[in-house]
């Protein structure tokens, strides 16, 4: 049953690439009006499992609800933005072009286009191709696409990766704006201390979900100082549970 307070409940999410099964029953539920961080190594399914948020990954059992609609639903097309990993706008387009062209693509008036490229910091850029802009600011662009047409929850995969700690940590300011208006913002990394950025988190391996938490839990719960230790330290009794539970059914 979906709360008011929930942006995305998934209920025993099964998905199969060929042969292997990327998730086997996967439940969770995303809150509204938050900054949810979904981390884990490379490989453990962040992106599958945002793809089965906004609806473009084929999935073989279970459910993907999102605002109470099926995920991918035609009603959800202006509620639900998605930003794949890399760069998704044309380099040889001014920082405007690139927004104009988005808007009209997705039927957002023009007017807007000028209050987001405020929004993320890129006035004075307004005019340069993006092939010039620094790193951060192409990613800043891409999360202005993203803004279009006011969605209600953002999803972001890996839109750090490769910069460097001051552009992650403007980033990630961003991210805390635009979650302070009521969207909630769905942010995967595999880089650690963004944890630490989120108000609540989700910690994947291997497809499955190790811990759903938040920040000043994770730390209290491990012990530990820094986010990359206490995920270890998951990591470690979660293989310790595994263990156990095979040599329990071992014995039967």
């Amino acid at each position: 049953m979906m709360s008011p307070a929930d942006a995305v409940v998934i209920d025993g999410l099964h998905v199969r690439r060929g042969h292997h099964e990327v998730f086997a029953g996967l439940s969770l539920r995303i809150p509204r009006g938050q900054v949810i961080g979904l981390l884990g190594p490379s490989g453990c399914g962040k992106t599958t499992l945002m793809r089965s948020i906004v609806g473009v990954q084929r999935i073989h059992g279970g459910t993907v609800t999102v605002f109470g609609e099926q995920a991918g639903s035609r009603v959800l097309r202006h509620r639900v933005s998605y930003g794949t990993q890399g760069s998704a706008v044309y380099d040889d387009l001014s920082v405007r072009e690139n927004l104009r062209y988005f808007a009209s693509v997705l039927g957002v008036s023009r007017a807007e286009v000028t209050g987001v490229i405020d929004r993320v910091g890129l006035a004075r850029q307004a005019q340069q191709a993006v092939a010039d802009l620094s790193g951060g600011q192409q990613n800043r662009v891409s999360l202005a696409v993203a803004l279009l047409g006011d969605p209600e929850l953002i999803v972001l995969d890996e839109p750090t990766v490769g910069l460097d700690p001051v552009l992650r940590a403007e980033l990630w300011g961003l991210f805390r704006q635009i979650a302070d208006t009521g969207t909630t913002m769905l942010v995967s990394s595999h880089v650690m201390d963004e944890a630490l950025r989120c108000d609540r988190l989700l910690l994947m391996r291997d497809g499955r979900l190790i811990a759903d938490t938040t920040p000043g839990q994770l730390l209290a719960d491990t012990g530990q100082t820094d986010a990359e230790n206490a995920f270890l330290t998951l990591i470690e009794r979660d293989a310790d549970r595994r263990t156990r539970r095979s040599r329990r059914e071992g014995e039967r």
